[in-house]
């Protein structure tokens, strides 16, 4: 097939930050990028060449759409199944719709998984409350009930510690289609953001070790702190998951480490992932251009690792005491800031990211926490003075 090649439009389904980042690789290597959301001036818009606001419902305006670009991709999983469709009748959408189908239902996807003979936590499909009382009796507690569609930062989750929970877990979540899942006692969080281009070629960037506070990640490091062993089973479990998805394109793939070193497939990402972040600045090819890459059928780039990094996520939560101070976090020479164009910082919400380069992974969290930490700290200083 022959390659999409600079000077072309590319089209993205999606606005935010991910987006923006893709934007920002493409447009270095001379692509033009569309983009296609229900809002605007929107992260990825303000470094679009085009930015389109529509419904996802509007087909109409999804095809005049796709047809002013060589190729469609996404930078969230919950684009809608007709709109992926609509944009392939002019475009190819990679990865394909196929997907997207089954990634952004969690029943779909811990089907595939487990068919696949992947591991993943013991679960039960739950359609009904009655549903849950069996799942509970098999399943024990703690357990995980999770909606099957529309999660993510841990919303739509609900942890049921004792079987009178059920009900209030249950509505709690809406009385939605969702996965009871097995609790996981887990050592670490850990993930792989893999490509996977035209010609079948896979790339990583091997294991980025993960934490989370409310649910919400925090900070990355990579190389991820476990053993060769654990860092081979997840390339390989990676491997396999885009191979028998036929993934063109970025996907991370999220693990549960336990303490007795095995690997548990928790979630899939089809896109970019904000665990890979540290890419951009620590890779000599980023997750956002292999994601190009890929896209186009152009061969993908190394994803060697120039040097340990650490990720800090900054989230709205920053802001409460007034405009975070950029000048001292500007005085760390090995941290790097990303600011994703966001006007209101809610609680919770993801503007923007630190990355830190060091010798190891040790120093790089060290740096990137404490220039995080900087940002507020003259604030505080102020108030409490």
């Amino acid at each position: 097939m022959t390659p999409i090649l600079p000077g072309s439009a590319i089209g993205v389904l999606g606005s935010g930050q991910l987006g923006r980042m893709f934007a920002i690789a493409a447009r270095r290597m001379g692509y033009r990028v569309h983009t296609f959301s229900a809002d605007s001036d929107t992260p990825t818009g303000q470094v679009s060449d085009v930015e389109i606001c529509a419904s996802w419902e509007d087909l109409d305006a999804v095809r005049a759409f796709a047809r002013n670009v060589r190729a469609v991709t996404f930078e969230f999983e919950n684009v809608p199944a007709a709109t992926a469709a609509a944009a392939a009748e002019f475009a190819p959408v990679r990865p394909a719709g196929l997907v997207l189908h089954t990634t952004q239902h969690r029943i779909r996807e811990k089907t595939f998984l487990a068919s696949a003979g992947l591991p993943v936590a013991d679960y039960w499909v739950i359609r009904q409350f009655d549903d849950l009382a069996a799942a509970l009796d098999h399943l024990g507690c703690p357990a995980i009930l999770k909606t099957a569609d529309f999660g993510y930062d841990g919303k739509g989750q609900f942890r049921i510690n004792r079987p009178d929970q059920s009900a209030e877990a249950w509505k709690a979540l809406g009385g939605r289609d969702s996965v009871l899942e097995a609790f996981v006692p887990f050592a670490k969080e850990v993930s792989v953001v893999a490509a996977r281009g035209l010609d079948g070629a896979f790339a990583h960037f091997g294991l980025i070790e993960n934490t989370h506070r409310r649910h919400i990640l925090d900070t990355s490091v990579c190389p991820a702190r476990v053993s060769p062993q654990v860092e081979r089973q997840g390339e390989e479990l990676a491997r396999v998951v885009l191979e028998k998805l036929e993934v063109v394109g970025v996907l991370c793939v999220e693990f549960f480490l336990t303490h007795d070193g095995e690997l548990i497939i928790n979630e899939l990402a089809p896109r970019p992932h904000n665990s890979g972040h540290l890419t951009f600045d620590a890779c000599l090819t980023s997750q956002f251009e292999q994601q190009l890459r890929a896209v186009c059928g152009l061969p993908l780039g190394s994803p060697k690792l120039l040097s340990p990094a650490a990720m800090a996520n900054l989230l709205g939560d920053l802001w409460s005491g007034g405009q975070p101070d950029w000048l001292a976090a500007s005085r760390f020479s090995n941290v790097k800031l990303h600011l994703y164009g966001k006007l209101d910082p809610r609680p919770g919400r993801k503007m923007g990211h630190l990355t830190a380069l060091a010798p190891t992974v040790e120093q790089a969290l060290e740096s990137v926490e404490s220039a995080r930490e900087s940002l507020v700290s003259a604030l505080r200083r102020t108030h409490v003075s």
